[in-house]
């Protein structure tokens, strides 16, 4: 138990400066990047998690410090905010997500109210933030693994599996145990295991802290080109490449994935990767097929012979699966509505 008490405070210190190197470095070489600003986000409220846990006042003098608590329940919100921007390489959140985050974040201060005001703890707010957690740890962690084959950037590939295992791992585990020792306040196995998930947790992502000095990591997304044209200075696979998918229109095919790519060039997987994001310029595979599909998709709304022609349509034979992510992609790439784009076009061309 001493020892215990004596390793606490030094492992969750040792782990609150590793944090703050962190923001530290995200804040100076990333600030301008979203997915970079959500990952302070998350960092703090992770620092504000190990930091609640020290303050042991007790009845009304600690009041002031629940805002600690608040802002750690938020983690995993952030984590799934990270995940989706960083190894999505979206350039932006909807106003459905925000709102998700933001309906979240009011339950822990509706709670302090409560305590504050009215001297009550409510089990049900409890229940829902604790479900809350587990939904937003599942799903970041999912999302991160789901979409690793189609990362083009190697060090973040190779880094998906440890940060989900050491964030959304961490997240899972501290929320059970704080479900099921004592509404948060962990018996001594309870924050025994803590401490190791702590120490694990923080040595994983302390390592990645080195790979995150790298600028193409949190490099910020750049617009979906107009048109995609080979290198400059082309290699021979990156020839083939632009054949395949320009010429043969390979992106239509449904499912088509960077493996079946490599199968067709008869090339090792990591080469094509390797073409794809250091010759093409390119960090997610998604984006690189939606670049060629785009292409097809201008070229056939700006067709007076295909005019009446449904957008849906021609957005499916392109190789879209569905409306929802054409639209998102469309409107990223030319900042309108394909409608708009369409009739602009027609407009031009003197069909109105």
């Amino acid at each position: 138990m001493a020892s215990l008490m004596i390793l606490d405070p030094m492992i969750r210190g040792g782990a609150i400066a590793l944090f703050l190197l962190w923001v530290a470095i995200l804040w100076r070489d990333h600030r301008d990047v979203l997915s970079a600003r959500v990952a302070i986000a998350m960092n703090l409220a992770i620092i504000a998690y190990l930091v609640s846990d020290l303050l042991k006042l007790e009845g009304p003098a600690r009041l002031p410090f629940e805002l600690f608590d608040a802002l750690s329940v938020m983690v995993p919100a952030f984590f799934w905010l990270f995940v989706r921007l960083w190894f999505d390489d979206q350039q932006r959140i909807g106003w459905r997500s925000w709102l998700l985050v933001a309906a979240f974040g009011v339950l822990p201060l509706v709670q302090i109210v409560l305590l504050a005001m009215m001297e009550t703890f409510s089990f049900e707010i409890w229940v829902l933030v604790r479900i809350g957690m587990f939904a937003f740890a599942v799903a970041g962690m999912w999302i991160a693994w789901r979409g690793r084959a189609h990362d083009l950037i190697e060090a973040r590939r190779r880094f998906r599996a440890a940060l989900v295992c050491a964030i959304g791992g961490f997240i899972l585990l501290v929320t059970f145990i704080e479900m099921f020792d004592g509404h948060g306040t962990a018996s001594d196995p309870g924050r025994s295991v803590t401490l190791v998930a702590i120490l694990i947790a923080t040595f994983i992502v302390s390592i990645g802290l080195y790979r995150f000095r790298l600028a193409e990591l949190f490099a910020a997304p750049g617009p979906v080109p107009k048109r995609v044209e080979p290198p400059a200075t082309p290699s021979p696979l990156a020839q083939r490449l632009h054949a395949v998918m320009a010429e043969a229109r390979a992106y239509r095919a449904e499912g088509f994935s960077i493996t079946i790519l490599a199968a067709q060039l008869g090339e090792p997987e990591y080469r094509v990767r390797r073409a794809i994001n250091g010759e093409m310029g390119f960090r997610n595979f998604t984006a690189f097929l939606n670049s060629f599909r785009l292409d097809e998709i201008r070229a056939a709304l700006a067709d007076p012979a295909q005019r009446e022609v449904p957008i849906l349509t021609i957005a499916i034979d392109a190789g879209f699966g569905s409306l929802g992510p054409f639209n998102r992609a469309f409107r990223d790439a030319e900042g309108m509505t394909p409608s708009a784009y369409r009739a602009g076009r027609l407009a031009d061309s003197g069909i109105g």
